[in-house]
């Protein structure tokens, strides 16, 4: 958690005056329990803004080749990320996700999975429905509003978390739940763009 700390502080010196960063919505995040955060995705550099814009310390899934390297592995892990293989259902993955959101901690996705081109919300995978549903977690949505340009404004918005209780008791499905996250993305992102 230290290297955590201190990456953290690092990242946020660095790139919030650098994208003039503006972080709108963070007392809409919850102070306790376990938080999935989904957020679109338009760059690489999304999942250490996020990191470091969020209240609270975020443990990100991140694609497996990163971990194949002993050197890489150490650094992703010192940074709270854990391995998802893509393109397949990672049972290993989902479980230490469901553990961590279990424990009252922030699990961070996006949800699409891959960085949007256009910088439109695309369709999310099942994954952010599984988690939501499987979980008693909170779920917040957020949005990224770029482009990653020097000295141009970027924005993340916090959303208040979404109410999933009709969705739990009713029994949708994780694609269900997947496009009601999206959703809200997608709104926060129209809603704020200037």
């Amino acid at each position: 958690m230290s290297f955590y700390i201190f990456a953290r502080a690092v990242v946020r010196t660095i790139l919030k005056p650098l994208y003039r960063i503006e972080v709108i919505g963070a007392e809409h995040f919850p102070k306790n329990g376990g938080v999935l955060l989904c957020s679109n995705h338009i760059d690489n550099l999304d999942p250490p803004v996020v990191g470091f814009t969020c209240p609270r310390p975020v443990y990100f899934m991140a694609k497996a080749e990163l971990f194949k390297n002993p050197m890489s592995k150490k650094l992703m892990e010192s940074i709270q990320a854990f391995p998802v293989k893509r393109g397949m259902s990672d049972r290993e993955a989902l479980r230490k996700g469901l553990k961590l959101l279990k424990s009252g901690e922030v699990v961070g996705l996006f949800p699409e999975g891959t960085r949007s081109k256009d910088g439109e919300v695309g369709k999310g995978l099942a994954g952010a429905g599984f988690f939501a549903l499987r979980s008693d977690a909170h779920v917040v949505p957020c949005a990224i509003i770029g482009p990653y340009k020097p000295f141009r404004k970027l924005k993340v918005v916090y959303g208040p978390p979404i109410d999933l209780d009709e969705m739990r008791s009713n029994k949708v499905s994780a694609e269900q739940a997947t496009e009601a996250i999206m959703a809200e993305i997608k709104n926060i992102l129209e809603a704020n763009r200037s």
